[in-house]
């Protein structure tokens, strides 16, 4: 089939290759003129063939929303628009209510894969009419990983970027667990080498994943990680979980904890900790530490 692809970089130049290599046309388009195949979204339109299917892989919120809006006047009735970046599952359903009204199917999607989707494939997650997605489905075959598994049909629109932002939540807990196992065991004096206990772990153990080949991975690049500085920004969709959970009023403590983590390493030196130091002396002489 043909596909347009707009949004060119790590993830969405990969997937044109990935989706190239499966025997179909991609027609892409990037702000960037060099990673580009046509030079506007009018071009690319005008390179495929109806009915269209046109994937955006753009950053979330106002780059979609303008991409979306201005493919509605592009588009025609029976096109397809897939918005395979990192958008807020409300902001689905309104791009869907939007596109309908000119007869123009949505599709959302939900990628996980990074850099290494290209040669393992790509874990897809979307939402949308059966119709939709079967004008689709041939770049789900392509994109996914070989085997049984790796792409769900979640459900209606909007449910591919919210099973996409669960998965999300559920990897800042994950990688949360891995990361203060990893600063206990270099704490102590007993344990030491760390890097090969983590190793140890990948084979037998509960706990084995492809996070924590990761993980032995950036310890084989720098052992004690001295070159990294302690700071994790967070993309939005473990907020947005943090969210839907107390809109839904479901406990998710360990997920929620997390992400507060990842607020926590912003902090160089923290405003909380001062009250705490400072009750502490308050309460029971507690010696503190002063600049």
């Amino acid at each position: 089939m043909e596909l347009g692809l707009v949004g060119l970089g790590k993830m969405g130049g990969n997937m044109r290759e990935r989706i190239r290599r499966a025997g179909h046309t991609v027609v892409g388009f990037d702000r960037n003129p060099d990673l580009a195949d046509v030079h506007s979204l009018k071009e690319l339109v005008e390179n495929l063939a109806a009915p269209r299917v046109v994937w955006v892989m753009v950053p979330a919120g106002a780059a979609t929303q303008s991409t979306i809006d201005e493919l509605g006047e592009l588009l025609q009735p029976g096109d397809v628009v897939v918005d395979g970046g990192n958008s807020r599952w409300t902001d689905d359903e309104k791009h869907a209510e939007e596109l309908a009204a000119k007869g123009i199917g949505f599709v959302d999607c939900g990628v996980s894969g990074g850099v290494w989707g290209l040669e393992n494939g790509y874990a897809l997650m979307y939402g949308g009419d059966a119709e939709n997605v079967a004008k689709v489905q041939p770049v789900f075959d392509a994109l996914k990983p070989e085997g049984k598994f790796g792409a769900v049909h979640a459900g209606k629109v909007g449910a591919g970027h919210f099973a996409k932002m669960v998965h999300n939540g559920i990897e800042y807990a994950m990688m949360q667990a891995y990361a203060e196992g990893w600063e206990l065991l270099e704490k102590v004096d007993s344990v030491t080498d760390v890097r090969e206990v983590f190793r140890s772990w990948q084979e037998g153990t509960v706990i084995r994943s492809w996070l924590l080949d990761l993980a032995v991975n950036a310890l084989d690049e720098d052992e004690h990680l001295d070159r990294l500085k302690g700071f994790a920004q967070d993309s939005g969709e473990g907020r947005w979980t943090v969210e839907a959970a107390i809109d839904n009023a479901v406990p998710l403590p360990a997920i929620t904890a997390s992400l507060f983590a990842r607020f926590a390493s912003r902090q160089e030196d923290s405003p909380q900790m001062k009250m705490i130091a400072a009750l502490r002396n308050q309460f029971g002489g507690h010696a503190v530490e002063k600049k």
